[in-house]
């Protein structure tokens, strides 16, 4: 049984922060697409833009540095897409192994790059997460709120997660295709934050899904 997290609201504007080290943006771009068909769901289309860019923008218009996206099936196509928008790309020559081979390679990344309070990981499939989202999670985190975070919409989990850097010893030991998961449903310092976005409980896994998101893009 999924253990509840409590939920929290995102921090009023003006309350000091407690962490103040840069947060890192990562992007996880290297899934196969299994349930897509022969196509790489990441480079179809939403408003004219693969789905893969739009996620990546995501990102880069939050308050996370640097950027990194780790990238696996089709990786030079899916880069390509992000051109401009300034990301590090990183190669999981695992990906098939499951998510948690891309988070590992995003983790060792960014403890390499640069000396940061914790990095934000976001999903290369969910292209209508709003970067004010991403703040919120941010936010949160910044007044010392929890060491593990998730975006919430009405209460229930989704994507994208933030973890602190205390916890990147474990991510980068992770199995399988969970991802954080399991830290998140048991560090004991986890929280949901309600970001009243519901493009955090939106991702792309097949064509059905695709034309869910496209219907409900063309009204945001």
């Amino acid at each position: 049984m999924t253990p509840d997290l409590p939920v929290v609201d995102p921090p009023d504007a003006g309350v000091d922060p407690t962490r103040e080290k840069p947060v890192a943006g990562v992007l996880l771009a290297a899934g196969t697409s299994s349930r897509f068909g022969e196509r790489n769901k990441l480079l179809a289309t939403l408003n004219g833009e693969p789905l893969v860019r739009h996620a990546a923008r995501t990102l880069a218009e939050a308050a996370v540095d640097p950027l990194v996206v780790v990238v696996g099936a089709g990786g030079d196509r899916v880069a390509a897409a992000l051109d401009g928008l300034g990301f590090s790309v990183v190669d999981n020559p695992n990906y098939a192994e499951g998510q948690a081979t891309s988070v590992r390679a995003g983790v060792r990344t960014v403890r390499d790059v640069s000396d940061v309070a914790g990095a934000v990981f976001a999903l290369g499939d969910m292209p209508l997460v709003a970067s004010t989202s991403v703040d919120a999670l941010v936010a949160a985190y910044r007044v010392g709120e929890a060491t593990a975070l998730a975006a919430a919409y009405d209460g229930e989990r989704g994507n994208p997660v933030l973890f602190d850097s205390r916890h990147f010893g474990v991510l980068a030991d992770v199995d399988g295709d969970v991802g954080g998961r399991d830290i998140l449903l048991s560090s004991g310092e986890s929280v949901l934050v309600e970001t009243g976005d519901p493009g955090v409980r939106l991702d792309v896994d097949t064509p059905t899904d695709l034309d869910r998101v496209r219907e409900r893009g063309a009204r945001f």
